[in-house]
């Protein structure tokens, strides 16, 4: 029985480990990428869409993002909504497209992408070590309704351990690998 509770547990840190992967690719390195704006949330005619519903966005050059929004309509808008983003750079609008042209990482920019980046990184660690503690309240409450035998019970902790600290690794290998990309 616990074994399955372990089970839903990885289901469950899956998506943390998921939602960590996206966020480091919405962090930027040192070229351009269109996941970096493609989520970017655009005040439209009264509706909030991301913007890779608005328009194409492509990198022509390594550090150089062009968005081609499907009509000339939404240009104003993607615009001023890249001029809220934290890209630390202006898009550049000719009324039909928007260029953004990233500037070469600073290296004080570079620190401040590390530290939002570990900031990032300890918010998926404190959603696992919450995943741990409800999990390991359900083994226990399994074995005070007798479910579960008291062995049983020390089987779960020790597997729930090795499977947090797995997890917590693999965020860990993520966030080193967007550091060392920064650096770069």
């Amino acid at each position: 029985m616990y074994k399955q509770i372990i089970e839903n547990l990885k289901k469950e840190l899956d998506k943390v480990v998921d939602f960590f992967k996206k966020e480091m690719q919405q962090v930027r390195s040192g070229s351009a990428s269109p996941v970096l704006v493609e989520d970017i949330v655009v005040d439209c005619f009264g509706s909030k869409l991301p913007l890779k519903q608005l328009a194409s966005i492509s990198c022509p050059e390594p550090r150089q993002i062009l968005i081609q929004p499907w009509t000339n309509e939404y240009v104003g808008a993607i615009e001023k909504a890249l001029m809220q983003s934290d890209l630390g750079t202006s898009p550049i609008a000719d009324g039909h497209s928007i260029r953004i042209n990233l500037p070469p990482l600073t290296g004080e920019f570079r620190d401040k992408l590390i530290k939002q980046i570990s900031q990032k990184a300890e918010e998926s660690y404190q959603t696992l070590r919450r995943w741990r503690d409800e999990t390991w309240k359900e083994v226990q409450d399994k074995f005070n309704q007798k479910l579960i035998s008291e062995d049983d019970k020390f089987r779960a902790k020790d597997e729930l351990q090795k499977v947090i600290d797995e997890y917590h690794k693999k965020i860990e290998e993520l966030k080193e690998r967007k550091e060392k990309e920064i650096q770069e």
